[in-house]
């Protein structure tokens, strides 16, 4: 495996780079469909920067300013050929996962922490165990110094403004101290001042550690003009200009377009460079003109390419030192701690809305909704009408722990999984550590909610004193809130819309109930096809266990003319007569399931159908590991791309 050799000169090489790859959907039936066609992007790019040095690459739209920086970072869909070499080294997506960093247009960060949350967390999960824990809180103190973010140290995410929210993401990025860090249109929603800062923010980065710092932008400013050590011009994947920004201007003028005494000369240029498409005769005419430009760069602009950028004014401020990258990545085990303390520190926030919504929704909705439930069905009469109470009872217990599992995993899942597919394409951890950390995360509060809920309705009602029976009906009940939380996650992980996702998950939830829990409908009036269905439903299991549970000792009942007088119905048959139904709760679950009946197995096994019920848990777990491990397709995944 190629390694970065670490250096007090950096050097970032592109040699006669060409990519092809999606172009920009030019019809309304390619935009409404989505599909565009495929075409060359980048055209013989040569670009060269050092260390030290802040570059820009400026082109308007579609010019492929994106498109090159995704291929530096190897992220580039379709074939890319060429050199891109970094101090020699050609670069590979994992050496550039390792010593360079990506700070993407989009860039979405969790609003339950802290400013100093989010960057602490972050240093935890990129810097190598080889560095102390005293180290990396100086890094992250270092990081808001120099990003201007000591002031909102303490504020919460969701409540910083653009050009805060911006820095943020560069400074997670920063925290690994990268030799390159790539940015795409890092001002594009900024405003005038708050540019002025980011970029000089950035320049004075790059001059200070010696790095190399490479942004795109789409509508340069005059006053950025000094902070740019190079600029790379690009017109349809072709190179206009490419080398010192002190050059350019003689560059140009020597080809006979000097810019104007009062002109921006980075949007001048900019506009040079681009295709005037206001007339067919202005099309033409620019676009002869800009082939020229770039025919004539590839024939003598290497000089300008190669020239090196002089700091005489910043050497004696420039730190030497060891990149952070320099010392790995953390242990798989600090990344699963560090995941499950972010989750946890977002619940435990309550300062912040996100941290309030998630502590209600994790921890008491489903108590508070079982509350609901117990004044329901608040003391149940003692007759025959008690069974259908019962099974009422069971049903809605059931169907509540299902639905506000998949409810409350839908509204907490989506910014996590956002969340990691940008840290995954970062490599600060993948797919499995992600679930294995949600999962982890997860169960003791599942564990809480349920144990909460459980214990209002089987000590409130009261079901039973005996706390062995509490503890099976709780865990029972625990297996299927954490099977619909897998399930969600699973469905989330394939589908973008959240509402779409809690839809899919619920459909499916009644699907288990009403086929397999032979409580809306009896397992005997089941077609065959449907009978055998029910074996691959949770439902079955975990319905047929606290059936039994509740009905298989149950004692006879009185009817409800005999209910006041406490006289028992006969037992061994019914009567009609009486209000009769069930002689007792063996009589009830006859009704319910097949009871050694041939040619049907009998339905009531209370340990195997208890250990199903786990082993469906476990299953939908692993099943949610795999499908994090393997490659999705690159139409569900982009979905996901900021």
């Amino acid at each position: 495996m190629s390694r970065l050799h670490v250096t007090n000169d950096y050097v970032l090489e592109l040699n006669n780079v060409y990519h092809a790859g999606q172009m920009e959907a030019s019809t309304c039936l390619e935009k409404m469909v989505g599909n565009s066609s495929v075409g060359v992007v980048l055209k013989d790019v040569s670009v060269e920067v050092h260390g030290g040095e802040l570059m820009a690459v400026l082109g308007s739209k579609g010019s492929g300013k994106k498109t090159l920086l995704d291929v530096i970072a190897r992220r580039a869909q379709g074939p890319t050929r060429g050199q891109i070499l970094l101090n020699g080294v050609p670069m590979s997506m994992r050496l550039f996962q390792d010593s360079c960093a990506y700070v993407g247009r989009k860039c979405h960060l969790l609003e339950g922490l802290t400013t100093k949350q989010t960057l602490y967390y972050a240093a935890h999960l990129t810097i190598g165990s080889k560095v102390s824990s005293y180290v990396k809180s100086t890094r992250v103190k270092q990081v808001m110094a120099d990003l201007a973010l000591i002031h909102v140290a303490n504020h919460g995410v969701h409540s910083l403004n653009q050009s805060e929210y911006r820095r943020l993401a560069i400074g997670i990025q920063l925290l690994r101290d990268p030799v390159v860090i790539l940015l795409d249109e890092p001002t594009g929603d900024l405003d005038p001042l708050h540019t002025y800062m980011v970029v000089s923010i950035l320049s004075n980065h790059a001059k200070k550690y010696n790095r190399i710092v490479v942004l795109s932008t789409e509508k340069p400013r005059s006053d950025i003009f000094p902070f740019l050590d190079r600029v790379t011009y690009l017109c349809l994947g072709d190179v206009v200009y490419t080398g010192a920004t002190r050059m350019m201007l003689d560059y140009f003028r020597h080809l006979g377009f000097p810019c104007p005494e009062l002109e921006n000369p980075l949007m001048f240029y900019l506009c040079l460079s681009t295709v005037d498409r206001r007339s067919q005769e202005r099309f033409l005419e620019s676009s002869n003109q800009i082939a020229a430009l770039v025919d004539k760069f590839r024939m003598d602009g290497r000089p300008f390419r190669k020239c090196a950028v002089s700091y005489a004014d910043h050497v004696m401020e420039t730190e030497h030192r060891l990149p952070l990258t320099a010392y790995g990545r953390p242990t798989t085990t600090q990344v699963l701690t560090n995941l499950m303390s972010r989750e946890w520190a977002v619940l435990w926030n309550c300062g912040s809305p996100i941290g309030r919504s998630q502590f209600f929704l994790r921890l008491l909705l489903l108590p508070v909704f079982f509350f609901l439930l117990w004044i329901f069905y608040y003391e149940l009469p003692l007759n025959q009408q008690s069974y259908a109470s019962r099974n009422g009872l069971l049903y809605s217990c059931l169907a509540a722990t299902m639905f506000l599992s998949a409810a409350s995993t839908v509204a907490v899942h989506p910014a996590l999984r956002t969340r990691y597919y940008q840290e995954s394409r970062d490599g600060f951890y993948f797919g499995p550590s992600f679930i294995l950390a949600r999962s982890l995360a997860s169960l003791p509060l599942s564990v809480a909610t349920v144990a909460a809920a459980s214990a209002i309705i089987y000590f409130g009602m009261p079901m039973s004193t005996n706390p062995f029976q509490y503890l099976l009906f709780g865990s029972t009940l625990w297996a299927v809130h954490y099977f619909m939380e897998q399930q969600t996650m699973a469905l989330l992980m394939l589908v973008k819309s959240s509402f779409n996702a809690a839809l899919t998950s619920l459909f499916l939830g009644i699907v288990y109930l009403n086929v397999g829990s032979a409580i809306v409908r009896a397992v005997p009036g089941l077609p065959d096809y449907l009978y055998y269905l029910t074996y691959v439903t949770q439902s079955r299991y975990a319905a047929a266990v606290l059936n039994e549970q509740h009905f298989r000792n149950f004692s006879s009942l009185p009817s409800v003319l005999n209910s006041t007088l406490s006289i028992p119905c006969p037992s061994g048959t019914t009567f009609s007569n009486y209000g009769c139904r069930y002689s007792n709760g063996t009589h009830y679950l006859m009704e319910r399931y097949h009871l050694t009946h041939p040619p049907y197995d009998d339905d009531l096994r209370f340990w195997l159908n208890f250990g199903l019920n786990f082993l469906f848990t476990g299953a939908m777990f692993f099943a949610n590991i795999i499908l994090h491990i393997v490659p999705l397709p690159a139409f569900v995944k982009s979905k996901f791309r900021g």
